[in-house]
């Protein structure tokens, strides 16, 4: 279904490791991309999808040509730090703003983002696909149902093997991505708080930079959560190189969302092209999270503890 029809988009961070999926998406759907910037000149993928877009690697060409050609709508794929102030720019630039994960690193750079909404009138729409996983919505309509005042045990763990070059890029330097919690655990708190509510607790067990550990008391949920892009973390069974293992159990039963990911970008933006995507607000619970997380003091394995840290030696 081309909805995309006559809408001018333009992308920045075309070189990174996100922006197929963005491409994508906006193909599937029909939209006109016009521009695309990145500081790399590496974006011959763009040839897959858009081959006539004007590219630059000139930032402040970029930014003129979205203001003077009116583009609807900016995409923002940029390293995490730079989310913020890009998105406020787009806003100032006469587009409407879809943004990649994070949102933001702080609280403060959400105000940020508020301030320039209110002052441009244009919108801003994180990227929170998550929550458009049928199986994650079922789950939630599940826990809606349920009129008891039930409070669930719940152990998420989430490992990604990522080589050396990980630390050596902008994701291994906390001040650029936020550390790992924002760089791969971001949609799995947003996911848990849509949910299960609120954090009313947080308790950091095992803080490290390739690996963290917690626990998380929501409104209707208890978490233990362990998170890592170190391979030898991963459970006996999945320890070939290329593993993932992401794992949900829910009062001891697994929860299986392990597919189904492949068009929830192209989703995300049929929903907004229809003006239905989420908003600043809707990111807000799990920023303010992870900025506590990140934070937060590690206590080492006492109280309620993910039991993957039993077979930690340090």
């Amino acid at each position: 279904m081309l909805i995309g029809n006559n809408k001018k988009f333009a992308i920045i961070g075309l070189a990174g490791y996100i922006a197929p999926r963005h491409l994508e998406a906006m193909k599937t759907l029909g939209c006109h991309l016009i521009c695309s910037h990145d500081i790399s000149d590496s974006v011959g993928i763009i040839d897959r999808y858009f081959p006539d877009t004007r590219f630059t690697t000139d930032y402040n060409e970029f930014k003129t040509f979205i203001s003077t050609e009116h583009v609807d709508f900016l995409s923002v794929c940029t390293p995490n730090y730079l989310h913020s102030r890009h998105s406020v720019m787009g806003m100032h630039s006469g587009a409407d703003v879809i943004c990649e994960k994070p949102l933001a690193l702080s609280v403060s750079e959400l105000d940020l983002m508020k301030k320039a909404r209110r002052e441009t009138g244009h919108r801003i729409h994180p990227i929170l696909q998550l929550r458009l996983h049928p199986e994650i919505m079922r789950l939630r309509e599940m826990v809606a149902a349920n009129s008891s005042p039930t409070v669930y045990d719940i152990d998420l763990t989430y490992i990604t093997p990522r080589g050396a070059w990980y630390m050596s890029s902008w994701k291994g330097m906390p001040e650029k991505s936020g550390g790992l919690v924002f760089n791969i655990g971001v949609h799995f708190i947003d996911m848990l708080q849509w949910i299960f509510g609120k954090v009313q607790q947080s308790t950091v067990h095992y803080s490290e930079a390739d690996c963290i550990a917690g626990f998380l008391m929501l409104d209707k949920a208890r978490v233990r959560y362990l998170l890592s892009i170190n391979r030898r973390y991963l459970p006996e069974a999945s320890s070939f190189e290329s593993a993932i293992y992401r794992h949900l159990s829910i009062n001891g039963n697994n929860f299986d969302f392990s597919s189904g990911f492949t068009n929830l970008h192209t989703l995300s933006y049929e929903k907004i092209l229809k003006g239905e995507g989420f908003s600043i607000e809707d990111a807000e619970a799990s920023i303010d999270a992870i900025e506590t997380i990140r934070t937060s003091r590690p206590t080492g394995a006492t109280g309620d503890f993910h039991p993957f840290l039993l077979n930690f030696r340090h």
